[in-house]
């Protein structure tokens, strides 16, 4: 009965042993996801902060000068959620191109 333990003990660790590197990536993984949603919700949000900035200055509530400047602000701050979203799917291959 002991050596059915023993045995069942190191088959245990050798199994922890080998799915170790497994249960670290579906940690890293699932970090990435919560992160990708975060900044897809925040460029979302920043998609429509720009409409209705443009709206706003359409219906006369922003000057042409205001509008630029918060228009040129925004755009700026997308651009780096873009840019970070890039950099957690960096491309796998180079695109197609067709003539």
């Amino acid at each position: 009965m002991i050596d059915l333990l023993v045995i069942f003990v190191v088959l245990v660790l050798v199994v922890l042993l080998v799915a170790a590197p497994l249960r670290s990536r579906r940690a890293d993984e699932a970090a990435e996801s919560a992160e990708r949603a975060e900044l897809e919700a925040a460029r979302d949000a920043k998609y429509r902060e720009i409409r209705d900035a443009e709206l706003d200055y359409r219906v006369g509530k922003l000057s042409e000068g205001d509008w630029r400047a918060l228009d040129r602000s925004l755009r700026a701050e997308a651009v780096e959620l873009l840019r970070r979203l890039d950099e957690l799917n960096p491309p796998t291959s180079e695109p197609e191109v067709r003539s």
